[in-house]
């Protein structure tokens, strides 16, 4: 605090009791009642007593020369008993007086993100106070420019500022999630903070929590970044803009970057977090480990390095998953017999495979006559289009189209929505000869199926067991 020279000999003679203030100032105050209520409030031992003395010292002298130093005490006083209400409003008042108070500031921050947080949905993850949010934001930017005071030394200033700018960055960044909803500026402004800290400082306390808000915003913008691979995917394949590969090429790098990152993250908090807290933070981190890599081998190497560095370094990678196309050529490889392969899997081998792998097992497939277990989804007199897998009946649309080899009488077609089943089950059971196929690409909401076409269709009912007449009564012989 600053300290003070008296000009007024009356007031001298009371300067015992503020000694320790008459040092190297040039701030006087001039009106000894003044002083007095300043020296009556500055010389209380209880923080809650001299914050309560000086807000009354301030009523009474609002353009006292006194207001910074005294305004620093308030704010230094709510500090101490824990005071936010009166905390907010000293620093407020103090950044009015000085702008650039950085310690003023930060309080400011500190406590409005803290609104913010309180304030949101645990459902939608958004902020009702999104003021709050805003104004925290905005005043933590500004903290992260103000220029350091000419009496601050460069020593005392990096400590100061290595104390304060992590906590600005989080309540910026805190804005983009719970407010903007903006989750690229997020991991920048995480990114920011976390770059603040050094290995050892994100082992604990808010370094490893910071570590964690950052895993789950890169988990929150995966989805986008993989639409965003969905629609590059797409503009190649259609072939009409000449830059489409290389989007396609930089969003499936943005994308598993996201994977890299969130895994790498949340491996990192598991290692280091309370135990309490490890179950919950593992499922996460096994969701997406195995929603990228497939299944949860490599994941204790993952682990163990990534206790080592904040970030994933250069070259980390994880193995990704066998695609749908991989995963039927491995099908097709480990199946002797592919004629044995149930009728949905024969389907997911030609909606999903290759065209080589789906020629080849098409090849096994045509002309033999098969059962069409599934859901009518429309029928006629000479047609029968059926829902087989579960995606189909799910969709309700048809996967398989039969021709029937003979008309049914209206009476005989079955009704939409009606089960088809095998013999064996009680019938009735469809059965056709397959004739052709057509691979259905993807879109946005469904992901690429086949459309199979057989001809010669007929149903087999049940036969209903004869109805036994009862043997006729046997009489015995009269006598």
């Amino acid at each position: 605090m600053k300290k003070l020279v008296l000009a007024s000999v009356t007031v001298l003679a009371s300067a015992c009791l503020v000694a320790p203030l008459l040092q190297a100032q040039d701030l006087t105050i001039k009106d000894p009642a003044e002083y007095n209520a300043y020296n009556q409030a500055y010389t209380q031992s209880d923080p809650k007593a001299q914050a309560a003395a000086f807000e009354t010292f301030l009523q009474q002298y609002p353009q006292t020369v006194v207001k910074l130093p005294v305004l620093k005490m308030l704010v230094g006083d709510y500090q101490k008993i824990g005071d936010g209400d009166h905390l907010l409003s000293a620093s407020t008042a103090l950044l009015q007086v000085d702008p650039n108070n950085l310690e003023a500031i930060v309080f400011s921050v500190a406590i409005k993100s803290n609104q913010c947080k309180k304030s949101v949905d645990a459902k939608t993850g958004v902020a009702a106070d999104t003021q709050a949010c805003d104004d925290a934001a905005a005043l933590a930017r500004k903290g992260l420019i103000v220029p350091k005071p000419a009496d601050t030394s460069a020593d005392d200033w990096k400590t100061e500022t290595a104390r304060s700018y992590p906590l600005l960055d989080s309540a910026i960044a805190s804005d983009d999630v719970y407010a903007k909803k903006d989750f690229k500026a997020a991991v920048t402004d995480y990114r920011n903070e976390l770059m603040l800290f050094t290995p050892d400082q994100t082992q604990s306390g808010s370094g490893l929590v910071e570590s964690l808000n950052l895993a789950e915003v890169y988990a929150k913008l995966e989805p986008a970044d993989a639409q965003a691979v969905t629609v590059a995917a797409a503009a190649v394949k259609a072939g009409t803009d000449p830059n489409a590969q290389k989007a396609l090429d930089d969003a499936k790098a943005k994308d598993m970057s996201d994977y890299f990152n969130a895994i790498w993250l949340y491996a990192r908090v598991w290692s280091y977090a309370p135990a309490g807290f490890k179950g919950q933070i593992e499922t996460k981190l096994d969701y997406w480990y195995s929603k990228y890599h497939g299944s949860l081998d490599g994941l204790p190497a993952v682990k163990t390095q990534s206790m080592s560095t904040i970030f994933p370094p250069a070259g980390f990678t994880i193995t990704p998953a066998p695609t749908p196309a991989e995963k039927i050529h491995n099908i097709l490889v480990t199946t002797p017999d592919l004629s044995t392969l149930a009728l949905a899997d024969k389907e997911l081998v030609l909606a999903y495979g290759s065209k080589d792998d789906a020629d080849k097992l098409w090849a096994v497939m045509k002309d033999k006559e098969t059962p069409v277990p599934g859901i009518v989804i429309d029928a006629s007199t000479t047609t029968l289009k059926v829902a087989v897998t579960d995606d189909a009946k799910q969709a309700k649309t048809a996967d398989f189209i039969v021709n029937l080899k003979t008309p049914l009488t209206d009476k005989e077609v079955p009704a939409v929505g009606s089960e088809l089943k095998l013999m064996s089950e009680g019938g009735p059971e469809l059965d056709a000869t397959y004739d052709s196929y057509t691979q259905v690409p993807g879109t946005d909401t469904a992901g690429p199926s086949a459309q199979i076409v057989l001809r010669e269709g007929f149903i087999q009912e049940k036969k209903k067991a004869p109805v036994r007449k009862p043997s006729p009564a046997h009489r015995p012989a009269a006598h």
